[in-house]
């Protein structure tokens, strides 16, 4: 579901994967050395842990607010992890 709409002509995208266990995978915006060819965004953890708590995961999304008020934010919850972005 989208969570938070930014401007649709700028702001990053972030990708909250709840898995319903008080656990979150925060995806943001790859690294442009990561890129498609054909230009199709790519998205990475912004953490280095393999999730967060969600209290921590909110921290971490309002410390990006606070740098892009213009972001978006899409909220997935599934209990395996699965972001959809081309999971198998």
């Amino acid at each position: 579901m989208l969570r938070r709409r930014g401007a649709a002509e700028a702001g990053a995208i972030f990708i909250t994967i709840d898995r319903l266990d008080g656990t979150v995978t925060v995806l943001g915006p790859a690294p442009q050395s990561e890129a498609e060819p054909d230009g199709e965004r790519r998205f990475a953890p912004v953490h280095k842990a393999e999730s967060l708590s969600t209290i921590d995961a909110e921290a971490r999304l309002q410390r990006e607010i606070g740098f892009d008020a213009d972001l978006w934010i899409v909220a997935v919850e599934n209990r395996e992890g699965r972001s959809f972005l081309g999971d198998p």
